[in-house]
């Protein structure tokens, strides 16, 4: 095994005129995992990013946000150097000085030393979550965990509800490759808005309208970018899809469109659905979701008699504490008209399962005990709080070693995050690439690389690629790559793990050889690999992955997680656990994503910001302003039990009365008082394995 090399050569892909253009893959936390062409002007300096246009998937398509991604490299605020705070907790640049490397990680280690014997080694947690998506430079903090026997994370700010309602029904996460929506003849997207935050599936969605004229229906609770595009939009109260699938599903039986031999032979228990669903019909779903009943019925027929349907399931409608359940009875729809059979039919979630890598040595599973305490993510801010709750019969957290995220903006609950952030006796050390409200609140801050200055490998949830990449520039200033600082780490605190002594393309070449893939080296020359399933396995057409070999409409949630409750309904229906609006708090509140930033990415760039209109806004229907006395461009206070925020008003007829959204996340310095929009949400785990419910929140609303 070689030593690390932070001076290494960079190699180039190939040569047009003076400007080299490098392969690359966006890292950033999307379905898309974008396949890039990279300008790099000099050994130091990227230009233009382009999506490749030799993937088809990515099609040469790319996000405004990451074709701008030399306003991000280069951008005057990146952390160039170590700092050590000199200021008191939340300074800003001012509050901090710069250091050597060397001391900078010294000083790491002997805090995490001291923390670890005076309270034991669960008191020290590394948290982090996907800053960036890459399996080395995200997951490798995992292998320092392990070894050192610090407190395990439950990671649940994204994906936790979503996988265990797909997976109550299908069994594996994967579903049918986008690609085929060439062969669709109508196109569902349920819970995302992919104009924003998944550009290339709408490069799909568009060639099929145009060669096949398949319609487009979206399934959303406001009139978002991708709702505009589409034929049909379902505007329906938060909180309310599993009302409107079982709807649907009763449409679906009542009128023919049940494809009864198919769920006799694919399906668990299709005569206890359908008369589960009898009493589930489009008048009791009205009531519930705020859609028509001519709508809910038209929208069934159409599904029922197009065959070729294909149904994209987003992550937004499962970010509610009925979510899973949510997902579970949006997924029952295909397995109910037997859409799997058809090319261009069936659904797709996310193809995780496709990829099967073996990151043992990446993440120290070798040396993972169980006995370990594990603590959710989405809680951290009761955790710093010391909610025995949550840390049981062990040591209150002491020590955060964080990477790859920025909870004092994207966490639930930011008070209780940002009280518990400035605890005297709380060591934190922040590895970032710019001074975000986490590193403002550090002890030691470390300058990181972005994906361009270093090497990783990524697949792509929402498509079927395997990429591996090399870094394209030398790194800004004196960052580091994440596997870099895990290593110097591990040098200082004792801890022995192979992984440590490797780089971090040792680190890939040997992933990929242990999971059965090409080498890195090959992988890296052909850009890419397609791991893509036959037609009868993306289908399911050779049984779906649970045991008995079929779609399970009656969900077994205690298999999905340990917070089952007997309450979850095992078959479709609404499930009546989400924040509901009452007569203290009338509105409810949707924090979706904004176009131009990715969660706490991109909130530091001045085109995001300028094309976001400058300021986060609050998205109000027009006969509530006007009954709230509001004027569009003053302000509203929107708030509940856990905080409020002010916020300016944005009169918007694309949502329905008592639904309010405010797009981001925006740094809570862009609000008028200095809160982000996140001091609204609850830390309430959904069940039944956790899960941040960022889109289930009750507030009021007054006029300042």
């Amino acid at each position: 095994m070689t030593p690390l090399d932070l001076t290494a050569p960079l190699e180039a892909r190939t040569v047009r005129g003076k400007v080299e253009i490098h392969h690359s893959a966006c890292p950033h936390d999307c379905p898309s995992t974008c396949s890039l062409e990279v300008e790099k002007l000099n050994a130091k300096t990227i230009g233009r990013v382009r999506g490749a246009a030799g993937n088809p998937y990515t099609a040469g398509v790319v996000c405004a946000k990451v074709g701008r991604y030399a306003e991000r490299v280069h951008h005057p605020d990146r952390l160039l150097t170590p700092l050590r705070r000199v200021g008191p907790k939340g300074s800003g640049r001012y509050g901090f000085v710069p250091m050597t490397w060397d001391d900078a990680l010294d000083a790491v280690a002997e805090n995490l030393i001291r923390v670890a014997r005076r309270h034991g080694s669960e008191a020290v947690w590394p948290f982090y979550y996907a800053g960036t998506m890459g399996h080395v430079q995200r997951d490798g903090i995992n292998r320092l965990r392990h070894v050192m026997r610090y407190s395990g994370q439950h990671s649940t700010f994204c994906i936790t509800l979503a996988d265990a309602g797909w997976n109550a029904g299908a069994g594996a996460k994967r579903g049918v490759d986008p690609r085929e929506l060439a062969h669709s003849d109508l196109i569902v997207v349920w819970g995302g808005n992919p104009v924003s935050t998944q550009v290339n599936l709408m490069t799909h969605i568009s060639r099929a309208r145009k060669a096949r004229g398949a319609p487009f229906v979206v399934i959303d609770p406001y009139r978002t970018p991708t709702a505009e595009q589409a034929d049909i939009h379902l505007m329906l109260r938060p909180g309310t899809d599993g009302a409107l699938a079982c709807a649907v599903m009763h449409v679906l039986f009542a009128e023919g469109f049940a494809d009864r031999d198919y769920m006799a032979r694919y399906t668990d228990c299709p005569a206890d659905l359908e008369r589960h669903l009898a009493t589930r019909t489009p008048d009791w779903a009205s009531a519930i979701t705020g859609l028509p009943v001519e709508e809910i019925v038209a929208f069934a027929r159409l599904y029922g008699r197009t065959k070729k349907s294909f149904l994209r399931l987003g992550y937004g409608f499962s970010r509610s504490r009925n979510g899973a359940t949510q997902m579970h009875a949006a997924a029952c729809l295909p397995a109910v008209t037997g859409a799997w059979k058809y090319e261009g039919g069936g659904a797709l979630y996310a193809n995780a399962a496709l990829y099967k890598i073996d990151k043992t040595l990446i993440e120290g599973l070798d040396a993972r005990d169980p006995s370990i305490r594990v603590l959710d993510q989405s809680r951290i801010g009761a955790i710093l709080e010391g909610s025995r709750a949550d840390l049981g019969d062990g040591p209150g957290v002491h020590a955060l070693f964080i990477q790859n995220t920025n909870p004092c903006v994207v966490a639930p609950d930011l008070n209780a995050v940002h009280r518990g952030f400035a605890r005297d006796d709380l060591f934190v050390c922040v590895h970032e690439q710019f001074l975000t409200d986490t590193a403002k609140m550090a002890d030691i801050v470390l300058p990181a690389t972005t994906f361009l200055e270093h090497d990783d490998f990524y697949t792509g949830g929402g498509h079927t690629f395997l990429q591996a990449t090399k870094a394209v520039i030398e790194p800004v200033g004196e960052s580091r790559e994440n596997h870099v600082v895990h290593c110097e780490l591990a040098r200082r605190l004792g801890a022995e793990h192979p992984g440590f002594r490797m780089t971090a393309w040792e680190l890939i070449d040997r992933c990929m050889r242990d999971s059965g893939l090409p080498d890195a080296d090959t992988m890296w020359q052909a850009h890419w690999e397609d791991r893509a399933l036959p037609f009868e396995k993306a289908h399911f057409l050779d049984g779906f992955a649970h045991a008995d070999k079929r779609f399970h409409f009656r969900a077994d949630w205690a298999a999905q997680g340990p917070l089952a409750s007997p309450d979850m309904p095992a078959l479709p229906d609404h499930w009546e656990s989400i924040d509901a609006a009452d007569a203290g708090h009338p509105f409810r509140l949707v924090t979706a994503p904004a176009r131009s930033f990715l969660n706490s990415s991109f909130g530091e760039t001045p085109s995001s910001r300028k094309k976001e209109g400058g300021r986060p806004t609050a998205k109000i229907h027009p006969e509530d302003v006007a009954a709230l006395g509001l004027a569009a461009e003053g302000t509203v206070r929107v708030g509940n039990a856990r905080g409020d925020v002010l916020v300016h008003v944005e009169p918007f007829d694309g949502l329905r009365r008592g639904v309010v959204v405010v797009e981001g996340i925006w740094p809570p310095e862009c609000f008028i008082e200095g809160k982000g929009i996140n001091v609204l949400v609850s830390s309430d785990r959904g069940r039944p394995n956790g899960g941040g419910v960022f889109h289930d929140t009750a507030v009021w609303l007054r006029r300042e």
